[in-house]
C-alpha cells in the first residue's frame, strides 16, 4: 500500500498535469520508510485528453533526487509519459488485472 499521495500540478511543454483532475490508474511504493534515502512512490495517471503522466516522490538515492553540488535530497515531480511508456510501467508495477483494464488494446494473447 502507497503512503499518502501528494497534490501535484505542473505545466509541461504546454500541457496542464494535474493529479487533482486526472485519473489515477495505479501506484507504485518500494515499501521503504520516508526517512530511507532510497524511497520511492510513484502514482500512474491518465488526463481527461488522454495523456499519461507519473506523479513521483523520491529520496535523495533515488531518480528523484536533486542536487546543488554539494548536498542532494528527495524531491517530487510530475513526469510526461508517451502511452507505450505508460504501458511498460504498468506492466512492471500494477497487477494485472489494472494492466488489462488500462491497455486492453496493447495486450495480444501469448
Amino acid at each position: 500500500m502507497n503512503e499518502g499521495r501528494y497534490l501535484m500540478k505542473q505545466v509541461i511543454d504546454g500541457k496542464l498535469y494535474d493529479t487533482e483532475t486526472a485519473i489515477e490508474i495505479g501506484s507504485y511504493w518500494n515499501g521503504l520508510s520516508t526517512s530511507d534515502f532510497r524511497r520511492v512512490s510513484e502514482e500512474l495517471y491518465r488526463t481527461k485528453s488522454g495523456n499519461y503522466f507519473l506523479a513521483g516522490t523520491g529520496g535523495p538515492l533515488t531518480p528523484y533526487a536533486e542536487s546543488n553540488g554539494e548536498s542532494s535530497w528527495g524531491s517530487s515531480r510530475i513526469i510526461p509519459l508517451s502511452k507505450e511508456e505508460a504501458f511498460e510501467w504498468a506492466q512492471q508495477h500494477l497487477s494485472t488485472d489494472e494492466v488489462l483494464k488500462e491497455f486492453p488494446d496493447m495486450i495480444e494473447e501469448a
